[in-house]
């Protein structure tokens, strides 16, 4: 049997690309890790390992805690992590979902080419940063009242639709069509709401960004046909989340479990995973405010999209319509949902709080939840790269039911931390080089940015591609390069 030595923990290797950590001890089910070699060299050097071991500690941790391939170190549970636990007698974690509930991805197409682009950058990248909000703090596309905030932590996308700040496609082409049921406004804490209210429309700041692509490879010419994708086509990606509610959300949580669930916490061997137990009261709560964290980033993407559109609409002197500038899907990473998967051989199914923390839902062609435009294909799954990379699209892969819960990676995923980052790297410098070496126009709110999300802080994007790719789990349809970028 071949062993891959990690700091003290062993992992076997099942198959190509999947490799076991063993139950043993107070562990209540096996970990395993999708990733090469290559991958597991750098997941070893920081904590993930040791999380995802921790991870099966929880109560209702369902076949296997799993690390995708571009796992990194996190809050309690790895980034990169798919937990599946049991939704009568598991329970639900706000560290496994993450402080910013429900970051995730969307991608619009256009039918502009690079060629028609090209001259234009720079005038692009100063319109979006000088239009679409970013950074820390508050400042969004609109500011509402309480209870529009209220609406939008109920109804998702369907408040921007009616608001004039979305079109009916939108929602088809979206995640749960940008509307989580089970949502609770009234489970939001008004600390979240008051920090969320002045920030819908939004970037933030760290790794958030809107990114002007063109598609340089179609793998799949009949998926990328069904997703409107073609060779030198322009698209925009837009990667961030829920703001400051979402952080509130999950901090709030994290503090009421630690003070009602005591018990619980005090046999898990890191407080960081504090859960709370599925059918209390708190369990149902913590679901009901996540699923309305869920619905406010929904509306804060949609109203960056539309927004977008806008500035294309100045730069081209054209209607967003006439520019084809629709949603190609949006897709959370951050993110538990109920969902019903087979458990075993003898086809038991269980109903599971799936916990993706930088992971993303990976369904294959014919699952009943993906959008009827694409279940003859799979599921659009988004997977940015770094600002000098390029990124992907893939489609939710046969294989992804049965090995991930139907999940994949959600990114190329960190190889440094923020400050090691700004310790290696000069802001200027990075924006100059991707200027003048790959002609990638980059603008964000501070040198400090540019330097945290270098490229060279992320894994290769390509490997991660790879191995999720070769394991069938989210099968390359299509790749792009980035034009343009803008960052908080």
């Amino acid at each position: 049997m071949t062993t891959f030595d990690a700091n003290g923990i062993t992992l076997e290797r099942v198959r190509e690309h999947v490799w076991e950590i063993p139950q043993e001890g107070d562990m209540r089910a096996p970990a395993r890790v999708l990733a090469s070699e290559a991958l597991l060299e750098e997941i070893k050097e920081d904590k993930s390992l040791e999380q995802i071991k921790n991870t099966t500690h929880l109560p209702g941790i369902t076949n296997h805690a799993i690390c995708m391939p571009d796992t990194h170190q996190g809050y309690g549970f790895p980034v990169g992590g798919v937990g599946a636990l049991d939704a009568e007698d598991g329970c639900i974690s706000p560290g496994a979902v993450g402080y910013d509930i429900n970051c995730g991805v969307r991608m619009m197409r256009t039918n502009l080419t690079y060629d028609e682009l090209q001259g234009r950058e720079e005038e692009l990248v100063d319109s979006l940063f000088a239009n679409i909000p970013s950074g820390l703090g508050g400042g969004g596309i609109v500011e509402p009242g309480i209870d529009a905030v209220d609406e939008i932590l109920a109804r998702g996308v369907d408040w921007a639709l009616e608001n004039g700040h979305a079109v009916e496609e939108d929602l088809l082409h979206c995640e749960d069509e940008g509307m989580r049921e089970g949502a609770a406004p009234e489970k939001v804490s008004q600390k979240a709401k008051d920090r969320g209210k002045n920030q819908i429309g939004s970037l933030g700041s760290g790794n958030h960004f809107l990114e002007v692509q063109r598609v340089t490879d179609v793998f799949d010419s009949g998926v990328g046909e069904a997703y409107g994708l073609e060779e030198d086509q322009i698209v925009v990606l837009i990667h961030c989340g829920s703001r400051g509610l979402g952080h509130q959300t999950c901090n709030d949580y994290l503090r009421k479990i630690e003070q009602q669930h005591k018990g619980l916490l005090d046999q898990l061997p890191d407080k960081e995973l504090a859960a709370a137990p599925a059918g209390s009261q708190l369990a149902e709560d913590y679901y009901g405010a996540m699923n309305a964290a869920i619905n406010f980033a929904w509306v804060n993407r949609q109203l960056i999209m539309h927004r977008t559109r806008q500035v294309f609409e100045r730069v081209f002197d054209r209607s967003w319509e006439s520019m084809d500038m629709h949603l190609l899907y949006d897709v959370a990473h951050n993110i538990a949902k109920k969902e019903t998967h087979t458990v075993n051989a003898d086809g038991d199914e269980r109903e599971l709080y799936v916990h993706r923390k930088g992971a993303t839902r990976a369904f294959p062609a014919g699952h009943p939840e993906v959008p009827k435009a694409y279940r003859d294909v799979g599921q659009p799954v988004i997977i940015p790269g770094s600002m000098g990379a390029g990124s992907y699209v893939l489609r939710g892969g046969e294989n992804s039911m049965d090995l991930t819960f139907g999940s994949t990676a959600h990114g190329a995923g960190r190889l440094m931390s923020r400050t090691q980052a700004k310790n290696e790297y000069w802001g200027g410098d990075v924006q100059q080089d991707l200027e003048d070496q790959q002609a990638i126009y980059v603008k964000a709110q501070s040198g400090a940015t540019i330097a945290e999300e270098a490229p060279g802080v992320y894994k290769d994007v390509d490997e991660v591609v790879r191995v999720s790719d070769e394991l069938g789990i989210g099968d390359k349809v299509a790749r792009t390069f980035p034009v343009c970028n803008i960052k908080g």
